[in-house]
């Protein structure tokens, strides 16, 4: 399943509209670094893109929709095709199925912390923005399919990953901050989330080994 290929060739084909894409994306990655930037737990930098779980995802798809600006004047399906981008493209994917649905579980667990009517200013963002927001992102990860594809490691490598930042974001606390407890049902959902965009990536996205 993927987004149909006549809207994903007319974002990702012409000019003007794979820009926009790219600088929204950019964008939206600035905005996330704030928000992540003021809450950073002291830990290694490296580690950062494990903590920072939604800008990472938008970086991951911002450099896959680069890697097509060579590409613009040819036909999607024309997108090149390597081991490399493989591995880009499916992480791209997976992150941004994950931390999508990720949000919208994890603002819903605290549904009465969030949730506000769409004329409360402060709810606008805190509830529904990044609610619609970050669902976005499950619509995004499925323009990739129309141009990416994926193999059997780079779907094993996602999956080792994102279980890694489940042990750092759960088993040592850098999980993105909430007002709420933690408790034990979201470190689940998000365990469960990594094996669901990984089995989304892998049924959606064609392989490279074909």
């Amino acid at each position: 399943m993927a987004i149909p290929e006549r809207y994903a060739r007319y974002y990702l084909e012409n000019t003007p509209s794979l820009v926009w894409l790219i600088v929204v994306n950019v964008a939206a990655i600035l905005v996330g670094l704030d928000f992540y930037i003021r809450t950073m737990p002291n830990f290694p930098t490296f580690l950062w893109p494990l903590y920072a779980d939604s800008p990472t995802a938008l970086a991951l798809m911002a450099a896959s929709l680069f890697t097509l600006l060579p590409n613009l004047g040819n036909r999607l399906s024309d997108a090149p095709q390597n081991l490399p981008l493989a591995y880009l493209n499916t992480f791209a994917f997976v992150w941004l199925v994950k931390f999508g649905l990720w949000t919208f579980l994890a603002l819903n667990l605290g549904f009465s912390l969030y949730f506000g009517p769409p004329w409360d200013q402060q709810a606008l963002w805190d509830y529904w923005g990044i609610i619609i927001t970050h669902l976005g992102f499950v619509a995004e990860a499925y323009l990739i399919p129309n141009y990416g594809k994926t193999t059997t490691g780079a779907l094993a490598a996602a999956l080792v990953v994102s279980l890694g930042s489940d042990v750092l974001d759960y088993g040592f606390g850098y999980h993105p901050p909430l007002r709420y407890e933690v408790g034990l049902v979201l470190p689940l959902i998000t365990v469960a989330l990594s094996f669901v965009s990984v089995f989304a990536a892998s049924h959606a996205m064609g392989r490279l080994d074909d």
